[in-house]
């Protein structure tokens, strides 16, 4: 950790234990309340909790021995299952409104699951956050897909809430089974 990432660490461990429990309680309502938004399928009100800079990436994970554990995931810029901007998270919105993704017609069923919630900085009004996901899909009559891992998203103060800036997701599968992604993390 460098030096400036571990004062912002400490700035946030010094943070009275009220202060600490509001924010962490109000980030924890976003993100349950944006898991809600998904599995309701209310994607363009989804959208609107994006920031305009938002920063969408899931890195392909592979199987590596411990000497290129540095390897396990895919860098910035490298191939990724998703590495996307506003304007491709509003693109695929309009796709899943306007019904012209096959894949999502009939529409799957999804139930997002967020853990785990742990605020590990507060920079001005952005706060880094890490938690776990579990998210669910079934379409059709037998098809059933999931996904576990982690992610690491920044959350963005401003008009009176949060707004998503970043979000890093780490899935613990290597390999995936889903016949598509068309599921929104």
């Amino acid at each position: 950790m460098h030096t400036s990432e571990l004062a912002r660490t400490r700035a946030w461990a010094d943070t009275p234990p009220v202060e600490r429990a509001v924010v962490q309680y109000e980030v924890e309502q976003f993100l349950y309340a944006e898991a809600a938004l998904l599995d309701a399928r209310r994607y363009r009100d989804w959208l609107a909790l994006m920031a305009e800079d938002v920063e969408y990436w899931m890195p392909v994970r592979r199987t590596v021995t411990n000497a290129d554990i540095e390897r396990e995931f895919t860098k910035p810029g490298e191939v990724a299952y998703f590495d996307d901007d506003w304007a491709y998270l509003e693109m695929r919105v309009k796709k899943l409104e306007a019904g012209s993704a096959w894949s999502e017609d009939p529409p799957s069923r999804s139930r997002h699951f967020v853990s785990n919630v742990r605020i590990l900085d507060t920079q001005g009004d952005e706060i880094t956050v890490e938690a776990c996901f579990h998210v669910y899909r079934t379409r059709l009559e037998r098809d059933v897909d999931q996904w576990v891992g982690r992610r690491v998203d920044v959350v963005r103060r401003g008009g009176g809430g949060f707004l998503l800036v970043k979000r890093h997701l780490f899935l613990d599968q290597t390999v995936i089974q889903s016949t598509n992604m068309s599921t929104i993390f």
